[in-house]
């Protein structure tokens, strides 16, 4: 159940989790880092062109997991939003070392859960748009200084916010590992951490630990042919169904490179309710989709903020 006092932190404001209808629990509008260059997400009106074409498969929200430092682009989110009527959920956050300048990094180490909890609370820059999530993330089947550096700055937000924390898990490892640290040493509660890339490790046995943990699983960016993502999807998702936590997975498109949008000739963000919402229907019928895009992302980001 989603508390009375819980809303969906938007770059429009504050919303209540059941406005915000059918959600990509995963993905980016603007997005841009050294180890992808030249595949920048950088340019608005595409950026609009794919929310809109997001909206004509029925979609009514996207979570943007863009954190500090990767082109977020907040200020101009509000008006994309409002143009397309779907709703956008920003981030705070950092993510592995390898996407930052070094001297970036030298820069935020003496408080970075500052920068977060301001986020959060007042705003990301000068732009004035609220963060509704904490993105950081793991290594390979591994969580190194780095990630343990920003994930106890991220527990400190949220203790300090309400805000959940979403976990990039390199190629869907360390699962486990993250919990153990995040829910063990740093006392997050598992309900609002949110592990991503499930789908790119599908070891079922890993994720029924973690779902029955009290994680949020998202299966985030299908249509990779070099990951384990679409043709395993359905018997990861039904399995988890299967063993009683359907109400604890979410589903994302995680485009990540200008090639990828469905503008350019990629699957893009409608691609996810255009073809995997049916296939999914298909092995786990409508009813339990329908849940996974609209009541589970309700819970995993509506907060009873703090401040």
């Amino acid at each position: 159940m989603v508390s009375p006092a819980a809303t969906v932190r938007t770059v429009l404001g504050d919303l209540p989790p059941e406005a915000l209808g059918v959600c990509d629990a995963h993905d980016h509008l603007f997005f841009g880092s050294p180890r992808l260059p030249g595949q920048e997400l950088r340019d608005a009106s595409a950026a609009r062109a794919e929310l809109a074409a997001f909206r004509e498969q029925g979609g009514a929200a996207v979570v943007q997991w863009t954190p500090y430092g990767l082109g977020r682009r907040a200020a101009d989110l509000p008006l994309i939003s409002r143009d397309t009527g779907v709703h956008v959920v920003a981030a705070t956050g950092l993510h592995q070392a390898a996407h930052y300048e070094p001297e970036l990094l030298r820069r935020l180490r003496r408080d970075p859960a500052a920068l977060f909890v301001s986020e959060l609370t007042v705003g990301i820059g000068t732009s004035g748009v609220r963060a509704g999530l904490i993105k950081v993330a793991g290594a390979f089947h591994a969580v190194d200084a780095h990630a343990r550096w920003t994930m106890t700055a991220a527990a400190e937000a949220h203790h300090a916010t309400g805000a959940p924390i979403a976990v990039h898990l390199e190629l869907g490892t360390a699962a486990l590992d993250v919990l153990d640290l995040l829910c063990g040493g740093l006392t997050v509660p598992p309900d609002r951490v949110i592990l991503g890339h499930l789908n790119r490790s599908p070891d079922f046995v890993v994720q029924r630990e973690a779902a029955g943990a009290g994680a949020f699983l998202a299966f985030d960016g299908p249509s990779r042919a070099n990951h384990a993502t679409d043709w395993r999807m359905p018997d990861a998702v039904r399995a988890l169904a299967d063993a009683g936590f359907g109400e604890r997975l979410l589903l994302g498109g995680d485009t990540t490179t200008a090639a990828a949008r469905s503008v350019n000739g990629g699957p893009g963000l409608p691609y996810l309710l255009r073809r995997v919402r049916p296939r999914l229907e298909h092995a786990l019928g409508k009813d339990l989709v329908d849940r996974i895009l609209t009541g589970n992302p309700a819970r995993a980001f509506g907060v009873a903020w703090r401040s």
